[in-house]
């Protein structure tokens, strides 16, 4: 789940530093949503509505004996995030909206194991989809795969950003600029806030032992946002189509950890090659 920027280019809290108990913790927590994660996906299907897909996250959650990172958070009324089309993240679950073929449908999950929290979130396509879809969700991404292979200790958040942005704008597409990634551990969203802009040599130095969430979110035709009168829904202002990938990051001395990998079953990309510890 993103977090709407603030404009305060400092930071308002601590970054922690997490032990390698609660590493541990949010390593299995992370095994966990990548599970229910890779089930949601498959059953995204035509004929589906995105409240049946809730259903089965807190179906899921109970089973795994875990609990939801996003129902209740700030009002929020489900524990799932479900963006179709032009909805960039936050879409509410519900029994009118029925997937169909050619639609691209954003999954967003978070769940609490042991006190900690993990998030991750993938796009993917209901039946047969546009070539304008198709090249959304692998730029998407691609995106988030240049972040996790960028990330390491001492590196800016800065340098990261700027590579995000360049990639998406020269793949033709613009990054959300109004939302970003964010720390996790102790709370869903915690410092620092993790642009998918910026400049080389800006933001926080990264240290082993953090725990992030990189989240590109792309739009079609521009970057502009809006934010639907249930206060939590942000769509496209152009109408355009948009897709969002996150995985919860652990930063290692030498590369990093990817916390929320789904079963390779159900992720085309080899996610554990970009594990570098």
């Amino acid at each position: 789940m993103s977090i709407l920027r603030s404009k305060n280019k400092g930071y308002m809290g601590l970054i922690t530093i997490k032990t390698e108990k609660e590493i541990e913790i949010m390593r299995e927590g992370g095994r966990i949503l990548g599970e229910i994660l890779g089930k949601l996906k498959k059953k995204a299907k035509p004929g589906v509505s995105t409240l049946e897909l809730n259903d089965l996250a807190e179906k899921l959650l109970l089973e795994k004996k875990v609990k939801s990172a996003f129902k209740g958070y700030k009002g929020f009324p489900a524990s799932l995030c479900t963006s179709v089309n032009n909805v960039i993240v936050h879409g509410i679950p519900n029994s009118s909206t029925i997937l169909k073929s050619g639609d691209l449908i954003s999954l967003d999950f978070g769940l609490k194991h042991q006190g900690l929290y993990v998030d991750a979130a993938i796009s993917c396509r209901v039946g047969k989809i546009s070539e304008t879809a198709k090249k959304m969700i692998k730029v998407t991404k691609g995106a988030l795969d240049l972040a996790i292979s960028k990330v390491k200790a001492g590196v800016h958040l800065g340098d990261i950003g700027a590579a995000i942005e360049n990639y998406v704008s020269k793949k033709g597409f613009f990054v959300v600029k109004e939302f970003c990634g964010h720390g996790i551990g102790k709370e869903l969203h915690e410092e620092p806030q993790i642009l998918n802009f910026g400049r080389r040599g800006e933001g926080i130095i990264l240290k082993p032992g953090m725990t992030l969430c990189f989240e590109p979110m792309v739009n079609e035709k521009s970057s502009a946002t809006k934010i639907l009168s249930n206060g939590w829904t942000a769509v496209t202002k152009d109408g355009g189509l948009a897709a969002h990938f996150e995985h919860t990051i652990l930063v290692t001395k030498k590369g990093c950890e990817v916390l929320t990998k789904l079963p390779i079953s159900t992720n085309r990309t080899n996610i554990s090659k970009l594990v570098r510890n």
